[in-house]
């Protein structure tokens, strides 16, 4: 085994993936080898060669709560709780837990810059089951966590990045400037500026939407309550001007979690903005309807409520609930056919889902699910209950779920109308195959290239795809 120290900041990071971790195998059955458990469970936020992804990089050479053994497994065992790690005594063995340890101290002393799926090309061309689909990597430098991207008309598009920062893609490469003017955002963990949209009439009008994380104080202050809001506003060359809130909560509802703030964003053809609140981390959010978190909403444009939607007459103060029992959706599109609302999101330890968005539903979180919790134990015994919705589609062990794109592009004649997804764990997109409302049929299209934020047609026809880990824009299109 390596002599470097392993930090006890490993604890922290890794504490992030082992949510993933089923509990341990028992007296029984041999104890899992630390590569298999990191690839299995921990790659999903750490990048499947360490290099780092949703959580911290685990190759370093400073950490931030030192390199002590003993101080490490307190951590993994106990956990921190002002950094958000649960917990894991129970989910590992004692074996185990030193197993993985030892997994990652071997990787220590590697550079970053040499982990294959840094250094990895992406290749000219993908054969898929009905298709050659040629790639392009239309930028590689410059951006930081790319997120949401919307294209204005046939020369140009705008990206945010997480960090807070909205940029242009002009004739598929990136504008240098940022844009300026945008308001405070709090970036930790999956909190930051996250998905846009366009209006309907955004040719006539030029609003934006953005959802980002508003907080109450110092935007880099990592315990200052933040909550997920929603703005418009217009982009005057490089600035950011008339903005607008169009959705937030009370400031006595802001708490101090960087979990699970979903957030994709949607207009329908019917001019309905849809936008997704993860549970911040607290499950009863979800089944409560005096809380927006949990939930998917649906506003009008200018961020009223519809009459019509489902809690209008509830006395929550929260008539923008359109379905709960939401954990984390991050994923949400309109399907060009049926015209319904398909929304994907995150499980707990497996349990990812793939649900349609209909008005009052009750999608169970976490009173029915397919996961466990993050250390090992039961959520809950139920799959189904009455009253609740199951998913069309679920994942055990979790994908990841991230963006959906269904394929209305001509350019695709062999994929009409199936569904493409971006999953975060093994850096994947697949195709999914619907007939009847049910997915038959999944094809992994793309792996091991970056985690998938994005997917999206532009106005050429073509599937472009922001990933981060390394931060890049993606544009695949049929070989002629």
């Amino acid at each position: 085994m390596s002599s470097s120290p392993i930090p006890a900041i490993f604890a922290v990071a890794l504490a992030i993936a082992l949510p993933h971790l089923s509990g341990h195998e028992g007296p029984d059955k041999p104890a899992r080898s630390g590569e298999a458990i990191y690839q299995t469970f921990c790659a999903t936020c750490h990048g499947m060669n360490l290099e780092g992804g949703k959580a911290q990089s685990l190759i370093k050479e400073v950490w931030q709560f030192g390199s002590q053994r003993y101080a490490m497994r307190d951590h993994v065992n106990f956990g921190i709780p002002t950094v958000g790690m649960p917990a894991f005594g129970a989910a590992l063995s004692s074996e185990e837990v030193d197993n993985l340890l030892d997994y990652v101290v071997s990787k220590q002393g590697t550079k970053p810059s040499a982990n294959p799926s840094i250094r990895r090309e992406v290749p000219n061309e993908i054969d898929t089951e009905l298709n050659t689909l040629a790639v392009a990597v239309l930028v590689s430098e410059g951006l930081n966590i790319p997120t949401g991207i919307e294209f204005v008309d046939d020369r140009r598009a705008l990206i945010t990045e997480r960090p807070g920062g909205l940029r242009w893609l002009v004739d598929g490469e990136l504008d240098p400037k940022p844009i300026q003017g945008l308001p405070p955002t709090w970036y930790f963990r999956d909190a930051g500026m996250l998905d846009l949209a366009l209006h309907p009439e955004y040719e006539d009008n030029g609003w934006i939407y953005i959802a980002n994380s508003d907080p109450i104080g110092d935007s880099k202050d990592r315990k200052a309550p933040a909550m997920l809001q929603i703005i418009r506003g217009r982009v005057d060359g490089h600035k950011w001007i008339d903005q607008e809130l169009i959705f937030s909560v009370p400031r006595d509802e802001y708490t101090v979690s960087s979990v699970h703030f979903g957030a994709r964003i949607l207009f329908d053809t019917e001019g309905y903005l849809y936008f997704s609140t993860g549970d911040k981390g607290v499950p009863e959010n979800s089944q409560d309807l005096f809380s927006a978190q949990g939930k998917i909403h649906r506003l009008h444009d200018d961020g009223s409520v519809p009459k019509d939607n489902p809690f209008y007459n509830h006395p929550t103060r929260h008539k923008s609930i359109y379905t709960y029992g939401n954990r984390n959706p991050q994923g949400i599109d309109q399907h060009p056919e049926t015209g319904e609302i398909w929304a994907t999101e995150h499980g707990p330890m497996g349990g990812d889902e793939l649900n349609v968005v209909r008005p009052g539903l009750n999608h169970g979180w976490p009173i029915a699910t397919y996961g466990k919790n993050h250390d090992g134990t039961i959520i809950s015994k139920k799959t189904e209950y009455p009253g609740v919705t199951p998913p069309i589609h679920y994942w055990v062990p979790s994908i990841a779920t991230c963006p959906i794109a269904f394929v209305s592009s001509a350019r695709f004649p062999e994929w009409k109308h199936n569904l493409l997804l971006g999953a975060l764990k093994y850096q994947e997109i697949r195709r999914l195959v619907i007939e009847g409302g049910q997915v038959v049929k999944e094809e992994t299209l793309f792996q091991g290239y970056g985690r998938v934020r994005e997917l999206k047609f532009g106005p050429d026809g073509a599937l472009y795809a922001l990933t981060n880990d390394p931060d890049q824009l993606l544009r695949f299109a049929p070989k002629k």
